[in-house]
């Protein structure tokens, strides 16, 4: 048995049940939790990553990269098993940089994206050999005289911050005032001041949002991108060598939301190729996700310590919470706050159901991970399991919060 519409929500089977048992690359929960030795924890199943990534690979194009935001899921095990799938890494911190440059890849398919780089991070990247995506006119004077006093010409790539949104999504990175990436009317400028500098310019990087669900909508913005960066190509110092369209591929968390058809985004993407071979013949073309390729591969889950009764309502009292899942809590950009899927992992559908709160140890109310939802009667010592949680779940999340011990990461 598979689940399918557990937890009410629109997820496709990534994890077996076996006498009702979550299982997780063939091995059950209780089997895996006796093995780490302690909860809370985060698993991740390199099956369902690896999975994920082959879809992926068979609905795009051929000629399309594909590269991983390692700032989704920044666990060095994980990252090695996607560097041996994917054409390259984005990072966004020098730690994440240090974690990229030991994975079996070349320093070219390594890019730097994010605002407000300190200058120990720029020279860092510029002598890792890496692909910088600058920010701002400043970042880029400031990579200048850094790359000046250490002899070096780092590679760099415009991040553009584009004159349209991509809409429905769960978080806007461009369009309208933006810190990220350089105003489109405002990046001709920089490209002819560019070209007399100690830089060498490869391209542009246009991202403009994450996590949505709507194919039109990432459709649109796609063809809009690569708009964009044929006009803009037309100031570059040199040829574009490297075109990240981005990413903005969401997963489903909660009840009526529906799975991207990727069938039909690369489908799509396919018609528009052409152009770009033409006007800009020597591009690569990147795509670039961290979300859509991990965040249904990993489970976070902990235990309850008490079945506590308040005034009739059930509240299932445990080891995890908000300072390990900040997400699941409803704190990590939602506005109207809705349960990620959870259920009782050693007791999936179980012989009696009710409606519970699962909370954590933490003292304060925002320290919730399901409000008054449905799942298997649980009782002391069993697991609950948090669904979607293999992307920003825990590097995303308070966890020196009250001081409570972090929680362990395995990857299987």
């Amino acid at each position: 048995m598979t689940i399918d519409t557990l937890a009410q929500h629109a997820a496709h089977p990534v994890f077996d049940v076996v006498d009702d048992c979550l299982a997780v690359d063939g091995r059950k929960l209780t089997e895996i939790a006796t093995d780490v030795g302690r909860t809370p924890f985060y698993a991740y199943s390199s099956t369902a990553i690896s999975r994920q990534v082959a879809a992926l690979r068979a609905a795009l194009p051929r000629e399309i990269e594909l590269h991983y935001a390692i700032k989704a899921n920044p666990m060095p095990a994980v990252v090695r098993h996607l560097a041996g799938l994917v054409d390259g890494l984005d990072v966004a911190s020098a730690g994440e940089l240090r974690t990229a440059i030991e994975m079996p890849l070349p320093r070219a398919a390594i890019s730097f994206a994010g605002p407000g780089k300190r200058d120990e991070e720029l020279a860092e990247a510029a002598a890792a050999g890496i692909i910088v995506n600058l920010e701002s006119e400043y970042e880029m004077l400031r990579l200048d005289a850094i790359a000046r006093r250490l002899n070096l010409r780092p590679k760099v790539a415009v991040r553009v911050n584009p004159d349209f949104e991509l809409k429905t999504s769960g978080m806007k990175m461009g369009g309208g005032p933006k810190q990220f990436g350089v105003d489109a009317e405002r990046v001709p400028d920089m490209l002819r001041e560019l070209m007399h500098l100690q830089l060498e310019f490869v391209g542009f990087h246009i991202f403009s949002g994450s996590q949505n669900l709507q194919t039109a909508a990432i459709d649109e913005a796609q063809e809009k991108t690569v708009q964009l960066a044929v006009r803009l190509a037309e100031h570059a110092p040199g040829p574009v060598l490297s075109l990240n369209i981005g990413g903005g591929f969401g997963i489903p968390y909660f009840p009526g939301e529906s799975r991207l058809d990727v069938a039909r985004i690369g489908a799509h993407l396919g018609t528009l190729l052409p152009a770009v071979r033409a006007a800009l013949p020597q591009t690569h073309v990147i795509i670039e996700l961290g979300r859509y390729l991990v965040g249904e591969a990993g489970i976070y889950v902990c235990r309850v310590i008490e079945r506590k009764i308040s005034r009739g309502q059930v509240f299932l009292v445990t080891d995890g919470g908000l300072h390990h899942h900040l997400a699941a809590s409803g704190n990590f950009g939602q506005v109207l706050r809705k349960n990620y899927p959870v259920l009782v992992g050693n007791r999936v559908h179980g012989s009696a159901r009710e409606v519970v709160s699962v909370v954590g140890p933490l003292c304060t109310p925002l320290d919730l991970l399901a409000d008054r939802m449905e799942m298997a009667k649980a009782d002391a010592g069993d697991l609950i399991v948090v669904l979607q949680s293999g992307a920003y779940g825990l590097t995303a999340s308070p966890i020196h919060f009250l001081s409570h011990p972090a929680p362990q990461e395995i990857l299987l």
